[in-house]
């Protein structure tokens, strides 16, 4: 009995500890110490780690050996190799690009060659232990085990600088290989030492973006005892070379412990605004102090939110979330404003800031959302890069990356953010050139959009992926629809409201889902729900059951298309609970399975929230508190799908201060169930929305009611407006369901 009371008075002091610690730490001002980058580097997450800064050009990280799709970012926890530490990566991606200009600090014999498994000796790479890693925003550091060196990293948003700590070594190198690129081709490389301390070059190449350009410019601290240049293996006379396959090799003389740094300039423009950006962003060699002012800035952008939570996970969760919405879209341009654009040309001195990494059939939905919210001195950039996109190719960017339009996924879907931004009464660029270019660009005849001129609907047989790409023009059509009834233009919003419809002609009354059509009168044979065949079929990365829900800018219209609101609820209950084989070439996109509902993949992130819509909120919490609590942990695997640049994380930070936006472009937020037990955004001019959440446990799931700044709410949704004007919102949650949001008034609606 006396162990029993020792056990648990040490079982209380623990957990008291352990609370204490947890109010603490939301009440500490460096939030960078929740921030876990290792979360998304298992399972499919495929995100960048290393030292970047918010939206910033730079991404400096380890690359590894392996490659393949569970290296689309250049890392994952399963590898223990790296081959150098390169300057760009992309973060959640489902291709493999970039990692740019990579540098690797070796010893010994000069090998340009970064090897392989089998035969390690002939190539640079090591290996390293993950317990040798240090990861927080803005600072990378792990020791080279091959060689004893100590690799420690840090960026400013243009340059990333560089601390190797050597041994005693005749014989240390660092070598610059420009071959090296994930999932991508050098087309031309050019390398040359300037001086003794500056190295310059540039990498071109044609990888997922058909032809990328990076120049760079490196600064070192100590003096360059030689420089040796090869082609790809083949060493060559001189100090300078052009080819497909440069590499350089500095070689120094270092003491035990001996420190080299490099500051690394990248320019999508030329080695010498590499060289500017160098000069303008560290001037000086203090490593340290450009390390922390990384971590100061990350700060900074992490209280745009504060949050109190019961637990460190939960901390954990939100701000590695926060992290991995800031890693893209990232900064295209250099400190004086040049850039180099779509059209192939450098554009001077531009008076916004040039942005990349547009990844928006995934961002539409929530991330671009939240940045109206956690990020609105942004948005005019980068609605300004993607009208400038449109004058240089003739529309709207699909999923724009470096200067390239890769036409990746279906849709249009750079109209919902254009459009949500100045329905939200952004300022800061032409609304009247926004709304040329949304027009435009679905007036246009390319990827299927003649036939939804001429049709109404995309024919099965004349394109795969034809039902998605369809439902996706009518979100489109609906946003371009909204801006012309605000701008008058009253037949403009009359013909795209029409357009907007054009998903029911996608749904099957008789089988009750979205399924191809060959004809006005033929569906395509045979059907199969459940059944999803990756970049062959009607869908993309899905199947009939999770598209069958893709109208969110008229749920009223889904409901009514279903047969009326009790039809619809037996339905979406059914997608929940409904099994069955989604066959031998399904995407590997489709995961995080509820029944057929999948969390890992964008067209079902706003699903969950359409029982708001149907006076049942009560089910809404039920899936969206289950989806916050499994498919987002702590661990590697802690992201169930790609995390998409910010997508994934997006839904995260939103359903856990307690809403989302069912339709990307109407500033309507509907509520689900929070976790939080305290937030405050912090928004432009001083403004602050609180949000308190009374009762909240894991039992109390359900709201019960909500007050508005002190007011009585009812509605089940946040407009916009006033969120942005500042205020509290106090939820107050309990045990059992509710009548709170079940009335008709109560409800969300697609226009208000």
């Amino acid at each position: 009995m006396k162990n029993k009371l020792i056990a648990f008075i040490a079982l209380a002091f623990l957990s008291n500890q352990v609370s204490a610690q947890v109010k603490k730490a939301t009440a500490n001002t460096d939030l960078t110490r929740y921030v876990d980058q290792t979360i998304g580097t298992g399972f499919h997450g495929h995100v960048f780690v290393g030292a970047n800064l918010p939206f910033g050009a730079v991404q400096l990280g380890p690359t590894q050996l392996s490659q393949g799709w569970d290296w689309c970012s250049g890392y994952h926890v399963s590898d223990s190799t790296i081959v150098g530490f390169q300057h760009t990566h992309l973060s959640g991606t489902g291709i493999g690009d970039l990692g740019d200009v990579s540098f690797m600090p070796t010893t010994g014999q000069v090998i340009v060659s970064k090897g392989t498994l089998k035969d390690p000796q002939n190539g640079y790479f090591s290996l390293f232990s993950h317990q040798d890693e240090v990861i927080r925003p803005g600072y990378y550091s792990v020791k080279l085990k091959r060689y004893g060196i100590k690799a420690e990293l840090t960026a400013t948003s243009r340059v990333g600088m560089h601390k190797y700590t050597f041994p005693q070594a005749a014989d240390a190198h660092i070598i610059i290989d420009l071959a090296e690129g994930i999932a991508d081709r050098a087309t031309e490389t050019y390398i040359k030492q300037v001086n003794d301390h500056t190295i310059e070059g540039y990498r071109y190449s044609r990888g997922w973006a058909r032809d990328q350009r990076i120049y760079f410019t490196a600064v070192f601290s100590k003096a360059i005892n030689n420089f040796a240049v090869y082609d790809s293996t083949a060493l060559v006379k001189g100090t300078m070379l052009t080819g497909k396959k440069v590499k350089g090799a500095l070689s120094f003389v270092t003491t035990k412990g001996e420190v080299v740094y490099a500051k690394v300039g990248i320019s999508p423009v030329s080695t010498a605004n590499a060289l500017l950006n160098i000069n303008s962003e560290i001037p000086g060699w203090d490593f340290n102090k450009v390390s922390a002012a990384a971590t100061a800035t990350w700060n900074k952008e992490l209280h745009k939110i504060t949050i109190k939570a019961d637990s460190l996970s939960q901390l954990k969760k939100f701000y590695t979330a926060m992290y991995h919405t800031m890693i893209a879209p990232s900064t295209f341009n250099d400190v004086n404003g040049d850039y180099w654009g779509t059209d192939k040309q450098v554009h001077k001195a531009a008076n916004f800031k040039n942005l990349t990494t547009f990844s928006l059939w995934d961002t539409y939905r929530s991330a671009n959302p939240l940045y109206t919210i956690m990020e609105p001195e942004r948005v005019s950039d980068m609605i300004n890069t993607m009208l400038a996109i449109y004058q240089q190719q003739g529309r709207l960017p699909v999923w724009h990356l470096m200067a390239n339009e890769t036409n990746t996924m279906v849709g249009n879907s750079a109209v919902a953010v254009v459009a949500d931004a100045y329905l939200k009464g952004f300022k800061g660029f032409d609304a009247n050139l926004a709304y040329e270019a949304v027009k435009t660009t679905q007036m246009q005849n390319m990827r299927g959009l003649k036939f939804v001129k001429e049709l109404g609907f995309i024919p099965a047989d004349s394109t795969r992926e034809n039902v998605a790409m369809g439902l996706e023009y009518s979100i489109n059509d609906w946003c371009i629809a909204q801006m012309a009834r605000k701008m008058g233009k009253q037949a403009d919003y009359e013909y795209f409201s029409k357009r907007a419809k054009n998903y029911q002609n996608y749904f099957d009354k008789q089988t009750g889902f979205m399924r191809g059509r060959v004809s006005a009168t033929q569906w395509r044979t045979p059907f199969n729900p459940f059944e999803s065949r990756h970049e062959q079929d009607d869908f993309t990365e899905g199947n009939a059951w999770q598209y069958t829900w893709l109208v969110p800018h008229d749920v009223e219209g889904l409901i009514a298309l279903q047969g009326g609101e009790k039809q619809f609820i037996t339905k979406l209950d059914s997608l929940f609970i409904a099994q069955g084989d989604l066959g031998k070439e399904h995407s590997p996109d489709i995961s995080g399975l509820i029944g057929q509902y999948a969390h890992g993949n964008e067209p079902s992130h706003h699903i969950t929230y359409l029982y708001a819509y149907v006076g049942q909120p009560w089910k809404s919490a039920d899936k969206v508190r289950f989806i916050l609590n499994n498919f987002y942990t702590t661990k590697t695997d802690g992201v169930i799908g790609n995390e998409d640049v910010g997508q994934m994380s997006a839904w995260y930070v939103l359903s856990a201060l307690g809403f989302y936006p069912v339709n990307p472009a109407n500033g309507m937020y509907v509520f689900g169930s929070p976790t939080v037990n305290e937030a405050t955004i912090n928004l432009p001019a001083g403004k602050k929305f609180h949000v308190l959440v009374k009762n909240n446990s894991a039992a109390n799931k359900y709201i019960a009611s909500i007050t508005l700044n002190g007011k009585p709410y009812t509605f089940n949704y946040l407009p916009h407006r006033e969120l942005a004007a500042g205020g509290e919102l106090v939820i107050t949650m309990a045990g059992k369901p509710t009548s709170f949001g079940t009335s008709v008034a109560s409800r969300p609606k697609s226009v208000y």
